[in-house]
């Protein structure tokens, strides 16, 4: 299954940030360069903008295509989950 460009985008910002995890008291911390958060952040919104016109060529114009079952068939059922901070 391929990544969503937002997945991408926060496995980039943990990979070459400093995270900092404070469960007592539920404060998540993340201190990134920012030109690395910029390069992230562009590479991101390309990549997103890419997501967009490959749907729209899959077939979204005409109707022929169910948005739900290509985003699955894509990325996969269970990208939403958030339970790994």
């Amino acid at each position: 299954m391929k990544q969503t460009a937002v997945e991408w985008f926060i496995e980039q910002l943990e990979e070459k940030g400093d995270l900092r995890e404070t469960p007592s008291i539920r404060i998540v911390q993340l201190n990134i360069d920012t030109s690395d958060y910029l390069d992230i952040k562009r590479q991101a919104k390309a990549m997103h903008k890419e997501e967009i016109l490959i749907a729209y060529d899959n077939g979204w114009e005409a109707g022929s295509y169910n948005p739900e079952q290509y985003y699955n068939e894509t990325y996969g059922k269970n990208t939403t989950d958030n339970t790994n901070l």
